[in-house]
């Protein structure tokens, strides 16, 4: 018999070290979260936020959270599903949706802090970029600072997880980044294309594709953007529906929760079936045996 070398032995499994749950589910990338949460001692316990952005099949949320010992804490919250308040009714995951949110979440935030009146942002987008940097007045607070979180997705140019950063960024905080990553940048001439992040920031993209798909593929057309036509919005009127919808959550973005006055409890009891009690079960045989006495069919 060959010689066969131990490799996992007793000392190995005796210093083994389970990783983090969340490692284990894949969900948390800690190298990233050490450099993200990390604070330098000399600033006085004060939270280093992040901005957090994250995605599903339906909805876009954008987090703006700080870390203690007990656990992360989150400053304030917004919802692509909020946008229908402000007019934008459609596409609620898409690149302009996400630049919307990321709006609403810096605004929200600013003005939970006060900051509101001074840090207004970009008010016109025009796709170039610009940081927000501290006001030339004495004694003004400086901005709201956030690092971007993008959890465990890609960082490709053009990602939707940079739409949710350059609305925050518009919004009044300051987030430090690059143009590297939005749509328009060429890599060969290390230039950003101004124009084309103006397109994707009012929903250009999307109106092109209807309009190309409209010429192409009317059936199809009529079937992908089929809640579009029941609203009547057609490709000239998409820009208009994001210009407005940024005024509006300008104007007022406050949280407000959703109507619970319908009992859902009650409607879910309404179904449940209920567990028969003991006397409830011996009744029922009794009465089955009686019906199969006098000759009715057996259940």
């Amino acid at each position: 018999m060959p010689f066969v070398k131990k490799i996992k032995s007793s000392p190995y499994f005796s210093r083994f070290q389970v990783k983090y749950r969340r490692r284990r589910e894949g969900k948390t990338d800690y190298y990233a979260r050490k450099r993200l949460v990390t604070q330098a001692k000399n600033k006085y316990n004060a939270p280093k936020y992040r901005l957090v952005v994250r995605f599903t099949n339906k909805d876009i949320i954008v987090q703006i959270v700080y870390a203690r010992l007990q656990g992360d804490f989150v400053l304030t919250s917004a919802q692509s599903r909020e946008l229908p308040r402000y007019g934008i009714n459609h596409g609620l995951t898409n690149w302009a949706a996400a630049y919307a949110t990321g709006l609403l979440a810096a605004r929200r935030a600013l003005k939970k802090v006060g900051l509101d009146q001074k840090y207004a942002g970009v008010t016109e987008p025009d796709g170039t970029i610009k940081i927000t940097e501290a006001l030339e007045e004495d004694d003004a607070p400086r901005p709201f600072k956030a690092y971007l979180d993008v959890g465990l997705r890609r960082t490709t140019t053009g990602s939707r997880v940079f739409g949710a950063m350059k609305g925050a960024s518009d919004g009044g905080l300051f987030i430090p980044h690059s143009e590297k990553r939005f749509p328009g940048f060429d890599p060969e001439s290390k230039a950003l294309d101004a124009e084309v992040l103006k397109k994707y920031i009012y929903g250009g993209h999307v109106a092109e594709y209807m309009e190309s798909l409209e010429e192409e593929d009317d059936e199809r057309f009529k079937k992908q953007f089929a809640s579009y036509l029941a609203d009547d919005i057609g490709s000239d009127d998409i820009e208009e529906i994001y210009k407005n919808g940024h005024a509006a959550i300008r104007e007022d973005p406050e949280f407000k929760p959703t109507d619970k006055s319908k009992d859902y409890k009650a409607e879910g009891l309404k179904h449940k079936v209920r567990k028969l009690t003991y006397e409830q079960r011996k009744q029922r045989i009794a009465e089955k045996i009686e019906k199969f006495k006098a000759g009715g069919d057996d259940e």
